[in-house]
């Protein structure tokens, strides 16, 4: 397993809620849940997906089930006090995602995967979508 990413939020939503470029979103968490490339997502980000989650399905049951896959196949970064820190200081504008960022040098992870690539056109993350990564992983 050479390649590694972070997964973010909105690629997630995309696959777990149908959205718009979920079959990509579906592929490259295939590829993590195959183990043939280390997947990451930032805790954070699991406790605001139970938030759109449960907006959206309304079932408890449903949503631990997902989180519970999710656990599964990702690991998850902590969010602590020294990459909330590193965060305030990115060139990233949106703190969310500077935490994302922050998370991913913290962890030497090689991509983010992301559909907001202008969030991250500062980070010193490679943010790629899941389409481009899944071009990179054919390569």
């Amino acid at each position: 397993m050479s390649q590694s990413i972070v997964i973010d939020l909105n690629v997630l939503l995309d696959f777990l809620l149908e959205r718009s470029g979920c079959a990509q979103a579906e592929m490259v968490l295939n590829y993590c849940c195959l183990k043939k490339i280390k997947g990451f997502v930032c805790a954070h980000e699991i406790t605001t997906l139970a938030y759109f989650l449960q907006r959206e399905l309304k079932s408890r049951i449903k949503i631990r089930e997902i989180i519970a896959n999710l656990l599964e196949m990702l690991e998850v970064i902590e969010v602590n006090t020294e990459i909330l820190r590193k965060a305030l200081v990115s060139p990233i504008p949106d703190y969310e995602d500077a935490v994302i960022e922050a998370s991913a040098k913290t962890r030497k992870v090689d991509y983010i995967v992301t559909r907001d690539l202008n969030d991250f056109k500062h980070s010193a993350v490679k943010a790629l979508t899941p389409e481009k990564m899944l071009a990179v992983l054919r390569d």
